[in-house]
């Protein structure tokens, strides 16, 4: 009679030998195929920010545009009650106050930022590197 609780057929005793020379024939396409998974996660995640850088800098374009007006129009409006080299000054003085403080807050962010990583292929690693240990999860 077969036993319900036991569905599977255990493997027979391999000895160690054999085991370790699976083993070594085993690692290095193991981690050959996890080397190919981060490549092709880099390479997806490579294209998708070149769309995106470029879409981001079309819109900065545009964006610089429409900036640009709207300092022409300020300097207009400041010309109404003061020369207009006075109000071009001041117009230029305050545009660079806002670049000062956007260029330390950005160096701020950069400083803060974490180089990208493949997170998949590295959490599949690390799940290789526990198993070889024999920690199984």
């Amino acid at each position: 009679m077969v036993d319900p609780v036991r569905t599977h057929t255990e493997p027979p005793d391999e000895p160690l030998g054999a085991i370790v020379h699976r083993l070594s024939e085993q690692v290095p396409e193991l981690v050959r195929s996890e080397m190919r998974l981060a490549q092709a996660e880099l390479t997806q995640k490579g294209k998708a920010a070149g769309i995106g850088a470029g879409l981001f800098s079309a819109a900065g374009v545009l964006a610089l545009f429409a900036f640009g007006t709207l300092v022409a129009a300020a300097v207009l409006t400041l010309d109404l009650v003061l020369p207009a080299w006075a109000a071009a000054l001041i117009v230029a003085g305050v545009l660079l106050l806002v670049a000062g403080i956007a260029a330390m807050v950005g160096k701020k962010e950069i400083g803060e930022a974490t180089p990208p990583q493949p997170e998949r292929a590295v959490a599949g690693m690390k799940q290789d590197v526990s198993t070889l240990k024999g920690h199984h999860s």
